[in-house]
């Protein structure tokens, strides 16, 4: 093979990565344009009155899932499935805001951490990687991280509403879930930058519950839930 025909081949290979390149980049365009919808159905719920349809707009972003589902099925067709590591820049961000808003539902529906399992099957995604498209582990952690952030700005919208109990509940959690991401030897640099914003998560949720403690509030929202 003569240099020119090897540079040749090169340009072929070149050419040919960067067309799955763009035919991904388009799929992952709109899927970035779903979870817009998603986080803008969300959002209501930090308005004063927001409160009262958590219901029907989690559901309404469940119904929204359905089209992630879809348009996640058609981004699987766009490489090889043992490419997954290859191609992942281009979904990385998109995959880890779409955990954010799963993980969001989740707990606006019950109060409780989404599972990467559960996470996974609302995206219609594998968890094992060898099964394919699938919910990386570190994908799954910076997503649970956008939500607590998510949550501290719940909880001060929360005394604003005049919702007094749903700080210290979301207080509770995000404690909980400090004390797990403690466990972890975060060896990721994204993530471990995400992991210190949980920090100040904490701390700004503490500052609301300490607020409403030494204002009375706390202890009268709990005598209103004992009722």
């Amino acid at each position: 093979m003569s240099v020119t025909e090897m540079f040749s081949y090169i340009q072929g290979f070149l050419s040919a990565d960067q067309d799955v390149r763009e035919d991904i980049r388009k799929v992952v365009q709109t899927l970035e344009q779903t979870a817009r919808e998603i986080l803008t159905v969300l959002q209501s719920v930090h308005q004063p009155t927001g409160f009262k349809e958590i219901p029907s707009k989690c559901m309404k972003a469940r119904e929204l899932f359905h089209t992630v589902r879809t348009q996640l099925s058609e981004l699987k067709t766009k490489f090889p499935v043992e490419q997954y590591y290859r191609f992942h820049e281009h979904w990385r961000f998109v995959l880890q805001r779409l955990t954010f808003l799963a993980a969001f539902v989740v707990y606006l529906e019950s109060e409780t951490l989404v599972t990467r399992e559960e996470a996974a099957q609302i995206l219609g995604i594998e968890v094992v990687r060898e099964k394919g498209f699938h919910l990386d582990i570190e994908d799954y952690l910076a997503g649970v991280l956008i939500m607590a952030s998510e949550l501290s700005r719940l909880a001060v919208n929360s005394v604003t509403a005049g919702d007094y109990t749903r700080p210290i509940r979301i207080s509770n959690f995000i404690n909980e879930l400090d004390s797990g991401f403690r466990l972890l030897n975060l060896k990721n640099d994204p993530l471990r930058k995400r992991y210190d914003g949980l920090k100040y998560d904490v701390k700004k949720i503490e500052e609301v519950v300490y607020d409403l403690s030494i204002r009375g509030l706390a202890k009268e929202a709990e005598t209103e839930a004992n009722k």
